[in-house]
């Protein structure tokens, strides 16, 4: 995987980390809403990913809080939110610094640090949790080897407590230990003023749609009576359409026996999608699995026939063209 490019500003900062300077960041406007949040950031080394998780009794909080980085790391920053602790942050962490020192350096170029709350963690799974002493209580956090969970305005400790426990028993890939987590902290009481939105991210180097940008799972819940309830039904779509890409990219790179174990998952996670089946018969057959394409390309046109019109054109079926059983499936 690359290492994304830092920016001049990634570098100008680091010069005045360096040099002990102040660095002009505008902080966040004064009276401001307070972000009530819970919130976890983590990394999976073997995969690859990063990525955060948060629900708060607030609208959009997907627009405020997450924020990563493939192959640099993720920050979620909350409570009275600076959110140019976000993208600053993964410019320190990606010019070399560690958690600490980025925080230390969020800090001291904030007008108000103390109302302030942030969990970050890098690519490689070091990570910091802070909790101003101006956030309303119950605030605070909990950290180790690949993870930082934290809270505030929250019914307790117990929430971290229990995000923290989910996602190190938790298995399954980075996204679903990160709803576990979440989860977790939403049955031990969550936000202590109640529910209105969440939001999961996984970013993993070329992981996005046809592997031009790195944004894996994307998923918001702006405004729901039960955010998390409907994130779990989102995350099974993500989950899958991030498999499918996953195939249909390393099929466009003709890397056909990787693309088809993919496809091949996918399809085991959506056995009734007949897109997605479409799909599996044009990468098996790209595979040389001819008879086994034919089989994909029947249930999915029984499931959807609107997709006759496309394979009749379709220059990726083309050595099926003689096939009496695909001639079949066309009438």
């Amino acid at each position: 995987m690359f290492m994304s490019t830092i920016s001049v500003i990634s570098v100008l900062a680091f010069s005045a980390v360096v040099a002990g300077a102040l660095l002009p960041w505008a902080p966040a406007r004064d009276g401001a809403p307070r972000m009530s949040t819970f919130s976890i950031v983590a990394a999976d080394l073997d995969a690859g990913e990063v990525g955060v998780a948060v629900a708060s009794r607030f609208f959009a909080v997907g627009s405020v809080v997450p924020w990563a980085r493939a192959d640099v790391g993720a920050v979620a920053t909350q409570s009275s939110a600076n959110t140019s602790w976000g993208p600053k942050g993964l410019d320190l962490l990606a010019a070399g610094l560690a958690p600490e020192e980025a925080l230390a350096v969020l800090r001291r170029t904030d007008n108000d640090p103390e109302h302030r709350q942030l969990g970050m963690v890098t690519a490689d799974g070091r990570s910091v949790t802070y909790t101003g002493s101006g956030c309303t209580p119950w605030a605070g956090g909990r950290r180790g080897k690949n993870y930082a969970a934290q809270g505030n305005i929250l019914a307790g400790e117990p929430v971290v407590i229990a995000m923290e426990r989910a996602f190190l028993e938790t298995k399954g890939d980075l996204a679903e230990r990160l709803y576990a987590a979440l989860a977790a902290g939403d049955a031990a009481g969550g936000d202590s003023r109640g529910k209105q939105s969440a939001a999961l991210i996984v970013n993993r180097a070329h992981g996005g749609y046809n592997g031009f940008n790195d944004r894996a799972i994307d998923i918001r819940v702006d405004d729901a009576k039960e955010p998390l309830a409907e994130m779990g039904r989102l995350l099974k779509l993500a989950r899958t359409n991030d498999s499918w890409n996953r195939g249909w990219t390393l099929f466009t790179q003709k890397k056909y026996p990787e693309a088809l174990g993919w496809q091949e998952k996918t399809a085991a996670m959506a056995p009734d999608n007949p897109e997605v089946l479409y799909d599996l018969a044009v990468i098996r057959l790209a595979a040389g699995k001819r008879a086994e394409a034919i089989d994909a390309l029947e249930r999915a046109i029984s499931g959807n026939p609107n997709l006759k019109a496309q394979a009749r054109a379709d220059k990726d079926l083309e050595g099926l063209r003689a096939d009496p059983a695909f001639q079949a499936l066309l009438k």
